[in-house]
């Protein structure tokens, strides 16, 4: 694990955090926390976590390419993704110039469990334990889509690099074993899942599910292309139609200024409305100031936060509907006076640093 300070003095680490999400036969896998986890305890999320030193080097503290795509997170990404869910994203060494789904990594089930066991104790390095095995990691195969900065006023922060991606489609002959996740014995999962991402969604809209901003924004932008059979569930939809969607997505991740491979998204309390908060995702955080990176200035996530119970009420929605149409002038002096503060406090002013926190606990 590699970590940088933050620039609001704060003590805590600032740890890099690589996170993937793969999909096969264009559902979306997520993990459930544990309930003791100190960072979303008991929330769904996707596969990922720290950068560990083996899995190469990053740049050092204060270097703003600290906070884009490299090596070293997707080898951290694919390398976590094994070790939570027993999903290999690797191609076999042997057959690496086939493009068909068969080149994958097969390895039979006490392979894999006795491989993450040994990872997760550091008995053997994952890229050597790969490579034993005689496979390759597939790298080139995840598509960047989105980094995320935790809010500048949270003490425990996260550099977190999202990608996509796309298992292949099943194909007669290829063990499925290979597309079933399976937890990691509850060190810090208890369930792993594919789902189509709208039925997720639903499930975290009725309280069924715990779902943060970040996942629930990204599942919601998902699943306006990976969409279920109604009638059928993804049994009913051909090959051909399943490799559409995924291009369509991967189409959409071009898009946009800048493009969603490119977006950095540090969330920031614009309003309340209610119980919930209108969280604006246009600012990158205070670690890239001076940098042209921007995240979406597009949208808006509404969510109320409820402790250790996690979110409720969240949706997206456009920003233009929620804080420039529409506002009384009380509301709208409010909002530009915290957009005040926040700048001036990514400019260092602690006294304004306090004013923000303290605003957001009134809220």
């Amino acid at each position: 694990m590699t970590n940088t300070q933050n620039r609001s003095n704060n003590k805590e680490p600032f740890k890099p955090l690589p996170t993937a999400s793969p999909s096969a036969s264009n559902e979306i896998l997520l993990l459930r926390r544990v309930q003791a986890s100190s960072s979303f305890a008991s929330a769904h999320v996707f596969p990922g976590g720290h950068i560990d030193p083996e899995d190469g080097p990053l740049p050092p503290h204060g270097d703003v390419r600290l906070h884009e795509d490299g090596i070293a997170y997707r080898i951290g990404a694919i390398r976590e993704c094994f070790e939570e869910s027993g999903i290999l994203l690797a191609r076999d060494r042997n057959n690496i110039n086939n493009a068909s789904s068969s080149s994958l990594l097969q390895l039979n089930a006490q392979e894999r469990d006795s491989g993450r066991n040994a990872i997760h104790k550091k008995q053997i390095r994952f890229q050597d334990w790969v490579r034993s095995h005689g496979g390759i990691l597939d790298t080139e195969s995840l598509h960047p889509f989105t980094r995320w900065l935790t809010p500048a006023n949270i003490p425990k922060r996260f550099s977190t690099q999202m990608y996509l991606y796309f298992l292949p489609l099943a194909h007669p002959g290829i063990p499925q074993t290979l597309h079933i996740p399976t937890c990691d014995g509850g060190v810090e999962h208890t369930e792993a899942q594919f789902l189509p991402a709208s039925e997720w969604l639903s499930l975290a809209q009725a309280e069924k599910i715990i779902l943060f901003p970040p996942q629930f924004f990204l599942l919601k932008l998902v699943a306006d292309f990976l969409k279920p059979d109604p009638s059928s569930g993804n049994t009913g939809i051909s090959e051909g139609i399943l490799q559409s969607q995924r291009e369509g997505l991967l189409e959409f991740v071009k898009t946009g200024d800048p493009p969603w491979g490119e977006k950095c998204i540090s969330p920031w309390p614009l309003k309340k409305e209610g119980k919930r908060l209108v969280m604006g995702l246009d600012e990158p955080g205070p670690e890239l100031d001076g940098t042209d990176r921007r995240g979406d200035a597009e949208r808006v996530v509404w969510v109320q936060f409820k402790g250790r119970e996690g979110t409720s009420g969240m949706q997206v929605g456009w920003r233009k509907d929620a804080v420039d149409e529409g506002l009384k002038d009380e509301d709208k002096k409010e909002y530009l006076e915290a957009r005040r503060k926040e700048r001036d406090r990514r400019g260092g002013n602690e006294e304004l640093e306090q004013a923000l926190r303290g605003r957001k606990e009134k809220l």
